[in-house]
């Protein structure tokens, strides 16, 4: 559903990114950046990005995609069906961004506020083609040699249903250093770049960013300066604020506004560490919008009512916030699976065949 092409013609001026911090806002689209705007007295970290697209989010067999086919257009460069992590849409592994960045000598890392099996992250480092097999997606991630893990589903490592492998206890023996939620707060933690590094955050979903979750911030701010230790040529991470498209499902104007409130209080952490460092482009996304969430007025012109179309997914176009080096490549209005060739034009990797149209 639309051709694939790749960002082989797009122009960079000045030099490329060493390393990439892609943030997706799960469910997150304008009216939710919106409604968190509005709610936190009209002041956003999202509005200090200098570049911004539109990107078109369907799916191979779907005009409404799912996180899945969405995370593998981002991940892949390839339209795939709703449900499948890390395939094309003939069901045939295709390689990822963090793969192609992980052999090529980058550090990498997968942070989500859902399970770090949860289909956004999943995409990135494992290959399944039903996004609910958690215990598989986890063995996956195990073996993938991503250097840095932070999200919930310890459950699915070390009390498994697809077979009694305790995943942990082979990461340790593979060079992790593991960290749950039972000895450590996050915050509390500087890991060595000496060892890979997982932290694990709940032993399924983490809590709500109302119920007491505060991680996100500071797992940015750790895993970015992590990640730069990790390795002179540069790094790729991943960040996930998960439970935004949650409150979309459950038609939660609050829910949405404070998870949102929080994506964009790590979106903050990643803006500083790029002004400081000055090799790093972040690229701020959605997957998809969630709820057909619209503000309108409630009261006075000064209060606005939150309503919403579905509790579903929806069709519409979300928003591509980019800064930093190559971050003009995000300008304009293209398909979801231009994100991959952009980031891989923008750091420099090797490029791999376009699909067809």
């Amino acid at each position: 559903m639309g051709s694939c092409t790749p960002a082989k013609e797009a122009q960079v001026s000045g030099k490329k990114a060493r390393n990439i911090i892609f943030m997706v806002g799960d469910g997150m689209g304008l009216s939710q950046i919106s409604a968190a705007f509005y709610a936190n007295s009209q002041k956003l970290a999202l509005q200090q990005f200098p570049h911004v697209g539109f990107h078109k989010t369907p799916s191979s067999n779907d005009l409404i995609t799912d996180s899945a086919a969405g995370a593998t257009a981002f991940s892949c460069g390839v339209k795939t069906y709703n449900g499948a992590i890390g395939l094309t849409a003939d069901s045939t592994a295709c390689t990822t961004i963090l793969e192609m960045a992980r052999d090529e000598g980058f550090a990498t890392g997968l942070i989500a506020t859902s399970t770090i099996v949860h289909a956004t992250p999943a995409a990135f480092a494992a290959h399944q083609p039903i996004r609910v097999f958690h215990d598989q997606i986890a063995a996956d991630l195990a073996g993938s040699g991503v250097d840095l893990l932070i999200g919930g589903g310890k459950r699915y490592f070390d009390r498994r249903e697809a077979d009694d492998r305790n995943l942990l206890e082979e990461m340790r023996k593979n060079g992790y250093f593991i960290a749950t939620y039972l000895d450590f707060e996050l915050a509390d933690l500087v890991p060595s770049p000496a060892s890979k590094f997982a932290y694990f955050a709940a032993d399924k979903h983490p809590l709500t960013k109302e119920a007491g979750r505060e991680y996100l911030p500071a797992a940015v701010r750790t895993g970015a300066a992590f990640l730069r230790s990790r390795s002179k040529k540069g790094f790729f991470l991943l960040v996930e604020g998960s439970q935004i498209d949650w409150g979309g499902h459950a038609n939660d104007g609050n829910l949405i506004v404070n998870e949102t409130l929080d994506f964009d209080d790590a979106v903050r952490i990643a803006l500083n560490f790029a002004r400081r460092d000055g090799e790093t482009l972040v690229i701020v996304t959605a997957d998809h919008e969630s709820g057909g969430l619209a503000l309108a007025r409630s009261g006075s012109p000064q209060e606005l009512e939150h309503q919403f179309t579905t509790n579903g997914h929806t069709a519409a176009m979300v928003p591509v916030f980019a800064f930093g080096p190559s971050a003009e490549l995000f300008d304009g209005i293209y398909e979801n699976t231009e994100i991959f060739y952009k980031m891989q034009l923008a750091l420099g990797l090797s490029s791999s065949p376009a699909p067809e149209p």
